[in-house]
């Protein structure tokens, strides 16, 4: 039988009780703003109910493009920034093989994928077209509106290397355009050539897109069943769409960190245990910061990979200044485990492990840790997710979504605009416009 993502906060010693009761009423009005799109910047909601109302047709469409391009391609790249490929990377890295792109292609059945367009680095750059030699390839560029710099310039290269290799007419089968639905430099460019062509929806971000096209085609292309993603965020959406805070995670998860921003944690860090998490925690970190962080308000959002950076980073958590929590994102029953085997000579004295597995220790790890943090006044807040599936990770992302939403207003701010980033990127035009000198 199919769970539920849980959410916990440990013993009541930085959270009593109480303070889960005088949220209700506030937990409920923010329920409205989200629900009946009454806060700011609702037109943007529209991820809010995406899992009951999107387009079946368009998801077996985004599934066929997937099929051509398993045909055509033996490389795969994903063009595109922040919400355009975080989502679609975490996915691919959370649910395929740890070394998908090392595999034969007999055991991938599906071309190897890699990432463009998120940076500025000449050598990523030139090491990737490496990489592609001459391998047949195909893209699949995302934008809004395809004037976006990172991507827009790395665009540039793929898309000229395409038509220069197979020509206008075998290049036109090989690019896939993820867009505004009828505006744009991308859009128009992707009309004038007739490339297939998927929608960015107006009334979702980037950061809330990884159930669109956006997220949803990568994901088919790794051979992912992105049925039971939505299936999986379908369930979330009745989950974590309860309006009571005391029967809904998400909503409890929201509520302790404004408990704990409110007494001065400031920094979140989310922990987990296993590497494939890299990119969702890249994702889990633009969600929240970009939403939050505005109005001289937010808490910062930083990430932790146990038991690596316990390594590391452990003593900080530990004993340095008391004004951060942790929240521990943790998988109950793994893909795959190893057995620990008895050896002879007992070197290292861990025989006694021995008929263990790893996820045992790596569980004894997550709850040592915990304590130990608790212990030296580090709040430590829990979110289990029964198993990594497709389904779970639907689920685990609308989780989030909805979190992020519902902490953003309990802050007083709009969770669905960055005015800070838009500074930035009028600076940076600004400068790239002035003439060079001599």
């Amino acid at each position: 039988m199919e769970g539920m993502i849980r959410f916990s906060h440990g013993d009541t010693t930085f959270i009593q009780p109480h303070e889960f009761e005088h949220l209700e009423p506030e937990m409920a009005r923010v329920h409205n703003l989200i629900h009946l799109r009454q806060g700011p910047g609702h037109e943007y909601a529209g991820w809010v109910d995406l899992p009951l109302n999107y387009d079946r047709r368009e998801l077996i469409n985004i599934i066929e493009a997937g099929e051509d391009i398993k045909d055509l391609a033996e490389v795969f790249i994903v063009i595109g920034v922040g919400g355009s490929y975080l989502g679609a990377r975490s996915a691919l890295e959370l649910l395929q093989h740890s070394f998908y792109n090392h595999l034969p292609a007999e055991r991938r059945q599906g071309p190897e994928i890699y990432f463009a367009g998120f940076n500025m680095s000449p050598s990523y750059l030139r090491h990737l077209l490496e990489l592609i030699g001459e391998r047949d390839f195909a893209i699949n560029i995302i934008s809004k509106s395809g004037t976006t710099l990172e991507p827009a310039l790395s665009f540039r290269i793929f898309h000229r290397l395409l038509e220069k290799r197979y020509g206008k007419k075998g290049a036109k089968k090989r690019i896939i355009v993820t867009t505004d639905r009828s505006r744009g430099a991308l859009k128009k460019l992707a009309n004038e050539e007739g490339y297939t062509t998927f929608s960015i929806p107006d009334d979702i971000g980037g950061r809330y897109s990884v159930l669109t096209a956006v997220g949803l085609l990568p994901i088919t292309v790794g051979g992912i069943d992105i049925g039971e993603v939505m299936r999986g965020a379908e369930a979330g959406h009745g989950h974590f769409g309860r309006p009571e805070l005391a029967k809904n995670p998400s909503y409890q998860y929201a509520a302790a960190r404004n408990i704990l921003y409110l007494k001065g944690k400031i920094i979140e860090l989310l922990a987990t245990y296993d590497p494939a998490f890299l990119h969702f925690a890249e994702w889990w970190k633009q969600l929240f910061g970009e939403s939050e962080g505005k109005d001289g308000k937010g808490i910062f959002p930083a990430s932790v990979s146990f038991t690596r950076d316990l390594h590391s980073l452990g003593q900080l958590v530990q004993d340095g200044y008391r004004n951060l929590f942790t929240t521990t994102l943790w998988v109950e029953e793994p893909v795959v485990d190893q057995e620990i085997k008895k050896t002879g000579e007992d070197m290292d004295g861990l025989n006694y492990l021995a008929g263990r597995t790893f996820h045992f220790v790596n569980d004894r790890a997550h709850r040592g840790t915990m304590t130990a943090h608790a212990s030296g006044g580090v709040p430590t807040l829990k979110i289990s997710l029964p198993r990594l599936t497709p389904f779970y990770y639907g689920q685990m992302v609308y989780f989030f979504e909805k979190a992020c939403a519902a902490s953003a207003y309990l802050l007083g701010v709009n969770p669905f605009n960055q005015p800070g980033v838009e500074t930035y990127k009028e600076n940076m035009f600004t400068l790239l416009k002035e003439p060079i000198e001599n």
